[in-house]
């Protein structure tokens, strides 16, 4: 018995639903514009990520923070949400710098006041893959040498020998006085010294 040439067709070809048909006058469902001033904010920032990563990183590290990666994430974010109050998009690396200093300074605090209240002895903390790349064998002993001072002298020595910033940059960064920022390095460099000089 031989199937009708129409029921056929309708068995090896089905029909595909097509959307409905919009109502005349209806708009058109798309996404709205983009704000300008948003798609600037990102180039930018995508800008300043691609130039100043590393050395933010390496930043975060050298000032002893545990899990450097997160605060410059995080000191990214946070540029992020206040780049249109900055007053001119050419203090945005100042700000990232004072930004991670100040993220890296407080997670320092916190976990020592975690380390006051926990237990026994703290766990070692295990160096990220990326932060062991940053330091070569040879600055080891000088890192940790660095790890011994305070904060503020370590912050100091940081930005000035590592970074390179003048005396008003690490200020505006540490956001202390320049003379404050020579008392810092001075007594950071004597400590340094004194530890080196131990080691050896």
């Amino acid at each position: 018995m031989t199937v009708p040439q129409a029921t056929a067709a309708a068995v090896t070809e089905p029909r595909i639903p097509q959307p409905p048909a919009a109502p005349p006058g209806a708009a058109a469902l798309t996404p709205p514009p983009r704000d300008p001033a948003d798609l600037e904010r990102e180039a930018a920032l995508a800008r300043l990520f691609e130039v100043h990563y590393a050395s933010m990183l390496r930043l975060a590290v050298l000032l002893g923070a545990d899990d450097p990666e997160n605060v410059v994430a995080e000191a990214y974010y946070q540029i992020y949400r206040k780049w249109r109050r900055l007053r001119e998009p050419g203090a945005a690396e100042a700000y990232l710098r004072s930004t991670v200093c100040n993220l890296t300074r407080m997670r320092i605090r916190h976990l020592q006041v975690v380390r006051k209240h926990v237990e026994g002895p703290p766990s070692e903390l295990v160096a990220s893959a990326e932060s062991t790349a940053l330091l070569h064998d040879d600055q080891r002993a000088l890192i940790d040498a660095l790890q011994q001072l305070p904060a503020r002298q370590r912050e100091a020595l940081v930005l000035r020998h590592w970074l390179g910033l003048k005396e008003s940059e690490i200020a505006a960064a540490m956001g202390i006085s320049c003379g404050s920022v020579k008392t810092h390095t001075a007594r950071g460099i004597a400590a340094l010294s004194q530890v080196m000089e131990a080691r050896r």
